[in-house]
């Protein structure tokens, strides 16, 4: 089987991951759990679903009591393309617009945004963007890897621990209700021999880049050195003030 052309490294396509798919499956499955902490965080009325992808998640929170909308929204119109077609449901709605500077503010009651906040270069700026679209006393779902994932992912632009992540959150006007961590192992060996399609798009030249960022390369060897081969990933259910 060919995955989709928007089957990367950040996005996943459920009915497009090939049997022996193993680190896409398995990334599938933190994401359905990170979906499942998310619904449980909400309360109901109008959610919006941020980097939604194919859409199988925006799925999952219309299906919580009370939400009467969710908005899907994502920059790729080809994942959309197959949100709308493969995960219809009658209170979702997919929207393409980049970040959240597309919707009106006071829009929603509660923002999901999963794997989002490190691909930005100023993550601040699209907290605050968050805060602005909720309502008073609305709840932000994010996710982000606390491991270091800049130097291996060339997508990213942000690397976060636990403690810089609950920092940020509280400077742009939230306060931390709930946390939900995961652990991911890792072969070194399947990445650097990129035995997957979903490993394709990991850096090229690493040694070179650590060379030139010699910080990530510091960065990566106490991350192995204190919890081995693992990426570490962080959920936190913020309210806004």
């Amino acid at each position: 089987m060919t995955m989709p052309s928007y089957t990367t490294l950040e996005r996943i396509v459920p009915d497009g991951l090939e049997p022996e798919s193993t680190t896409g499956r398995e990334t599938l499955q933190l994401h359905l759990a990170r979906y499942g902490f998310a619904a449980n965080q909400l309360h109901g009325g109008r959610v919006l679903d941020l980097a939604c992808g194919v859409g199988y998640g925006s799925v999952i929170l219309a299906e919580v009591p009370g939400v009467e909308l969710v908005v899907g929204g994502d920059i790729s119109i080809e994942a959309l393309r197959h949100a709308r077609t493969h995960y219809r449901h009658p209170r979702v709605v997919f929207g393409c617009g980049d970040r959240a500077t597309w919707l009106r503010p006071g829009s929603f009651d509660g923002i999901v945004s999963l794997e989002t906040i490190e691909h930005v270069s100023e993550p601040m700026q699209l907290l605050r963007q968050f805060a602005t679209l909720l309502r008073p006393g609305g709840v932000l779902i994010a996710s982000v890897p606390v491991t270091p994932s800049v130097d291996a992912n060339p997508h990213h632009r942000s690397d976060f621990t636990t403690a810089s992540l609950l920092k940020l959150g509280e400077r742009a006007g939230f306060v931390s209700t709930a946390m939900f961590r995961q652990v991911q192992p890792y072969s070194i060996f399947r990445i650097l021999s990129r035995q997957e399609e979903r490993t394709q798009d990991l850096r090229r030249r690493l040694l070179r880049y650590y060379a030139s960022h010699p910080g990530a390369a510091w960065r990566r060897v106490a991350s192995t050195l204190r919890h081995g081969c693992t990426n570490r990933y962080l959920t936190v259910a913020w309210q806004k003030r």
